[in-house]
């Protein structure tokens, strides 16, 4: 399965993966396409066996936000969730509500929901609560994670910006602006010493909602001069343990990457350790903000091992949109000091390689530019750029001049192939392929119907990287590709 590995009408983002049994199962927020705002579908988690990594399915909606207390005319969405497994063998859903946009969505009680069954029909359970039943509302109470660490479940949360690595005097400015944001008042939020802001733990007991330790920063919440400053958590707490060592996974305030920091301990001396992977492959092999290869936006997911190999899930962006998201995954790899490296953005998802005689959705190239592309951290963008839509219940790619659609890896034998793409145009164009070896070129008409233009190409044989781009006045729609032998050579 390419990426996005789930169907590609389903957008599920802010995914945490986890192996219950013998199955992965996604966790996450669920977007819709060409949405006006974050989460506004209930939550469905999809999940695959673990010997067959291919076949993603969903059993339907397990959880409704109408089945929380606090739904209503503000707080109407779920935002991105956790599940752990408790001690008593039942599974423990995590969230937060938010409101349009994320109105209203930091300082919210951290709901729960309970199951017998990781995907089954999950039931209000209540909130995490201080001893004494009122809602816990330390710190930013936004986008928990949870972990179950040898029978102590740990909870993780947090959001943060740099109001405290301003100028002093724009203090008072920044109090007012947290104080809208945060819910809370000026005089609560100059109360905390070591800030408001930042990624924080607590112990849950044994009810799953009753915290059993004081909540704690577990890093720097004033980053300048720290190996943090220049990847800052911004949101999108995760949590694994990794033999005796802590991976505490982020996104930093670029916003399109996740982020990793470790410790020996779990709720304090967590050091940076990278980037993990950029959703526009900023960073990788030096790639810098302007020459991002997609429209980027928020990201959120998590690292899980399933069947020994490592993989990191993330989400990426389509409709021009910061909200209508969808999952995609990638393999990793740790050096022998436990390092991550970067890895990069593909379309590959489970599979191996992208083959010959197979038809693929055009909408699952994994980078797709013109120019200097956007950052969308929140909304809809208005720019003459190319982007991933829906037609007739199908996933297109809207191409624009100069458009570059890239497709990464083809495994592929040497030989004269036919590359048939089904497109329709506005105008006459052109289509250059390039696939690293060698380039062809082919006119394209305008034409109101769809049709499929062949295209003879030459494969030197191996793994190859193609890339079709457009050259022309208007748009260019784009269904679907396929590579098969030429049977007339």
């Amino acid at each position: 399965m390419a990426n996005p590995f789930l169907d590609i009408n389903t957008y599920i983002a802010d995914g945490e993966p986890h192996v219950f049994g013998d199955r992965v199962y996604l966790f996450g927020s669920h977007d819709i396409a060409g949405g006006n705002t974050y989460c506004m579908l209930d939550y469905t988690f999809p999940s695959a066996p673990l010997d067959d990594l291919e076949n993603w399915t969903s059993r339907g909606i397990s959880y409704r936000a109408e089945q929380d207390p606090q739904y209503g005319d503000i707080l109407k969405y779920m935002y991105a969730p956790d599940v752990v497994q408790g001690n008593d063998g039942r599974f423990y859903l995590y969230y937060c509500m938010s409101g349009e946009k994320g109105v209203g969505g930091y300082g919210q009680k951290i709901s729960v929901a309970v199951c017998d069954t990781p995907d089954g029909q999950y039931e209000y359970y209540g909130f995490v609560r201080n001893p004494d039943k009122t809602p816990m509302l330390k710190y930013v109470t936004f986008d928990p994670a949870v972990i179950n660490d040898e029978g102590t479940i740990r909870l993780y949360y947090g959001a943060w910006y740099p109001f405290d690595e301003s100028v002093p005097l724009l203090g008072p400015v920044f109090y007012r602006i947290e104080s809208n944001m945060f819910g809370k008042n000026i005089d609560e939020i100059k109360a905390y010493q070591d800030g408001i802001m930042g990624a924080n733990h607590v112990i849950l007991g044994d009810d799953m909602l009753t915290i059993k330790s004081e909540p704690c920063h577990i890093m720097p919440n004033k980053v300048k001069g720290t190996d943090f400053e220049k990847h800052p958590f911004f949101e999108a707490s995760s949590i694994r343990k990794i033999g005796s060592e802590y991976y505490f996974i982020y996104s930093s305030m670029k916003g399109h990457e996740l982020c990793y920091a470790t410790s020996s301990y779990p709720d304090r001396d967590f050091r940076y350790g990278g980037v993990i992977i950029s959703n526009g492959d900023i960073g990788f092999n030096g790639r810098n903000d302007s020459a991002r290869l997609n429209t980027t936006g928020t990201n959120h997911g998590s690292i899980e091992c399933i069947n020994g190999q490592w993989y990191v899930f993330y989400h990426r962006n389509t409709h021009k949109s910061a909200y209508s998201r969808q999952a995609c995954v990638e393999r990793i790899a740790f050096d022998t000091s436990g390092n991550i490296k970067q890895t990069e953005i593909t379309s590959l998802g489970f599979s191996k390689s992208l083959k010959t005689d197979k038809t693929y959705p055009a909408s699952i190239c994994c980078n797709l530019y013109s120019g200097r592309m956007p950052h969308i951290g929140n909304g809809i963008s208005s720019k003459n750029i190319p982007y991933i839509a829906e037609s007739s219940n199908k996933q297109i790619v809207i191409a624009t001049n100069k458009t570059k659609m890239v497709y990464k890896y083809f495994e592929v034998e040497a030989g004269h192939y036919i590359l048939s793409i089904k497109c329709k145009a506005n105008s006459n164009g052109k289509i250059i392929i390039c696939t690293g070896q060698e380039s062809f070129e082919a006119d394209i008409s305008a034409v109101e119907e769809w049709n499929n233009i062949k295209i003879p190409i030459v494969l030197q044989g191996g793994t190859l990287t193609l890339s079709i781009e457009y050259k022309g006045p208007k748009i260019l729609f784009v269904e679907s590709l396929r590579i098969c032998r030429n049977s007339k050579m």
